[in-house]
């Protein structure tokens, strides 16, 4: 199949493919006479594989890691497990963060008068300043 084929077909757009050959986390496809990329079944399944761990929020070097442990049928689970439960560790600071980020805007939004006057403390906050 070419490469708007194997797009399609993993839900990566092709322009995702041709950078994923360039940075290495896929092999480079084979090519006709033409110069055209030909992907198989193999190559879709990859592609699916990084498309899935990308949505969980993997990075891509973690992604890297993770295909590399899914190709090396040698592999040891448990640092399948480690690379998961790290990203997990990572995900819930990121939600702590976030969850504080509205906290403190909730909190500057309710000292806001929302009025006609210029006095504004979401920002006053913004510039620094005490409210």
């Amino acid at each position: 199949m070419n490469i708007g084929q194997a797009a399609k077909a993993s839900g990566v757009t092709a322009k995702m493919i041709r950078y994923y050959e360039t940075i290495g986390l896929i092999t480079p496809a084979d090519r006709t006479e033409s110069n055209y990329r030909v992907y198989g079944t193999d190559d879709v399944h990859t592609l699916r594989f990084i498309k899935r761990a990308r949505t969980l929020g993997f990075s891509m070097d973690e992604t890297s890691a993770l295909l590399g442990l899914w190709q090396d049928k040698s592999r040891a689970s448990a640092d399948v497990k480690r690379i998961a439960t790290d990203h997990i560790t990572e995900l819930e600071h990121k939600i702590t963060e976030l969850q504080e980020m509205a906290d403190t805007l909730k909190h500057l939004v309710h000292c806001c008068s929302g009025d006609d006057r210029p006095n504004c403390p979401i920002l006053t906050q913004l510039a620094g300043a005490d409210i």
